[in-house]
């Protein structure tokens, strides 16, 4: 059956199954990933299928999984890298943005890096300290990195097939509150193109711009409005790096507003970038200046406080209504 409702971790799941059947040179790698099949069963049943040597089950030392990774892309393998929680990644950052990210470069092109790290991010799920980070905006920042991010089950399992075929280093970024939420997913169906953001939803008289976690958010809130007679469009921005500023030129020359909404903190987040470049390249078109929600400069909060940290309804709803307000 080419038409599947799946949860998004279980698009991720048929996504991993696929690449491993298709390809003998991709390898599953990561803490727990094999006989506990991940902390969120991302990976569940694979080892069991494709054995201990496709799907392998790693110490806790991210430095080295990742460094491992590196030599396996060097001797033509494509490694998928699991990373348990977003805030383990940082004993790998040395070897990501130094190594990973720089080598097709040193080597002028004749080194291929087709390694992907997939990364379960943001909050949600009421976890403790390092468990609940957004630093896309560190990566987003690494020249030779791409960095992704699915908001439904159809682009988890084509993204993910996308990102493993790619000859260049990919970092995944999994919204891991949208882990249970189902969605329809065609594994027959021709994909878009890994890069390009699309609309979620139509409207006319403002743009909101969100990835990940948000976008459900920011549908939500265009359906708010929209019983208040206001027309809102929802741009799924999917790829972090690169952007695709077209699509989102775009919608703001049409609306000719801009709201941008991530869980990552606002101050230096990726909604700045976006919110510099749109303002330079849409100022005649503009009616009021580019809005950013997102979360507060300051240690992710315990589970208590998750609620006040992150971005909801309401606070993008207020967004809306100060840009409106111009």
């Amino acid at each position: 059956m080419a038409v599947q409702k799946l949860p998004l971790a279980k698009a991720l799941n048929e996504s991993l199954r696929k690449a491993l059947e298709t390809d003998p040179k991709v390898v599953v790698m990561g803490l727990d990933v094999g006989k506990l099949g991940g902390v969120f069963r991302i990976t569940d049943g694979l080892q069991k299928d494709f054995g201990e040597d496709r799907v392998v089950d790693t110490p806790l030392a991210e430095s080295g999984i990742v460094g491992t990774a590196i030599g396996l892309a060097l001797r033509g393998y494509r490694p998928v890298v699991e990373i348990q929680f977003d805030g383990f990644v940082f004993p790998a950052y040395d070897q990501i943005v130094t190594q990973l990210a720089k080598m097709r470069a040193r080597s002028l092109g004749t080194v291929k890096m087709p390694v992907v790290i997939r990364i379960p991010y943001g909050g949600g799920i009421g976890a403790v300290e390092h468990h609940s980070e957004s630093p896309e905006s560190l990566f987003a920042h690494v020249a030779g990195l791409k960095v992704v991010t699915p908001a439904n089950s159809s682009d988890a399992y084509w993204m993910l097939q996308q990102a493993i075929q790619s000859d260049d280093p990919v970092i995944f970024f999994e919204p891991k509150r949208r882990y249970w939420d189902k969605g329809e997913v065609d594994t027959e169906a021709i994909p878009g193109e890994l890069h390009k953001a699309r609309v979620a939803r139509e409207g006319t008289d403002l743009t909101l711009l969100a990835y990940g976690p948000m976008v459900k958010t920011c549908l939500e809130a265009a359906a708010a409005a929209a019983e208040e007679g206001k027309s809102i469009e929802v741009v799924d921005l999917r790829s972090i790096s690169p952007l695709d500023f077209d699509t989102i030129q775009a919608s703001v020359e049409k609306t000719r507003r801009l709201v941008v909404v991530h869980e990552a903190p606002v101050f230096f987040g990726s909604g700045a970038e976006i919110a510099a470049r749109i303002t330079e390249r849409c100022f005649y078109h503009l009616e009021a200046p580019v809005l950013r929600v997102g979360g507060y400069h300051a240690p992710y909060p315990p589970a208590r406080l998750e609620e006040e940290y992150l971005p909801g309804l309401d606070r993008v709803l207020d967004a809306v209504d100060r840009s409106l307000a111009y």
